[in-house]
């Protein structure tokens, strides 16, 4: 298959860097082509235009500032999300991608007023992530970054595309024991990606 693995952490030493550099080698060993979208290395600007707001609704031609990225989006088969849970969401340059880059024409349709999913071509999701909190806490808060996967972004690709959530909550308490086996269970769906 071919993946976009979007990837969002600035330090090259964190624990996040080591998992997304893991599920690159892994997917590449199991035979598939990926797309790595380290979006700091790639300096994506997440701000969403004046001018890219007003214009959101028309259809984009190849001088939009986020074309290539939806090209890259609209090519890929699936889809691995790289991050971690900062207050209780995304990182904003991952929230900045959905914002420039989900875009009407590309991961939906407006018919008649309603929203028509049209990511199809993405067939299978994976979001692997870190919390410093406990899974408790995330879930007091309602645990949005969680729902945003398993519920908006899989109404948005193809129906019935296999979701999975891999979340390492806790890292304020971690342990090199608590990490290497939560970078064992990601390494294992990577293997079976």
């Amino acid at each position: 298959m071919n993946i976009l693995v979007l990837y969002a952490h600035p330090v090259e030493t964190s624990f996040n860097a080591g998992l997304h550099q893991m599920i690159v080698e892994r997917l590449t060993a199991a035979g598939h082509g990926v797309d790595d979208c380290d979006l700091y290395a790639e300096n994506f600007d997440p701000r969403l235009t004046r001018a890219e707001r007003l214009g959101y609704h028309d259809e984009r031609g190849a001088d939009d500032p986020a074309a290539a990225y939806v090209a890259r989006l609209q090519k890929a088969e699936a889809l691995v999300l790289s991050f971690p849970v900062w207050n209780f969401g995304y990182p904003a340059i991952l929230k900045g991608f959905f914002d420039r880059v989900f875009l009407p024409g590309v991961s939906f349709k407006l018919v008649n007023g309603k929203v028509q999913p049209s990511l199809h071509n993405i067939r299978k999701v994976a979001a692997v992530t870190t919390y410093g909190g406990s899974r408790f806490r995330a879930m007091l808060m309602g645990d949005p970054p969680r729902k945003l996967v398993s519920r908006v972004l899989r109404a948005t690709v193809k129906p019935g595309a296999s979701v999975s959530y891999l979340a390492q909550y806790s890292m304020n308490l971690s342990s090199d024991e608590t990490r290497q086996r939560f970078m064992a269970k990601v390494a294992a769906s990577m293997d079976a990606f």
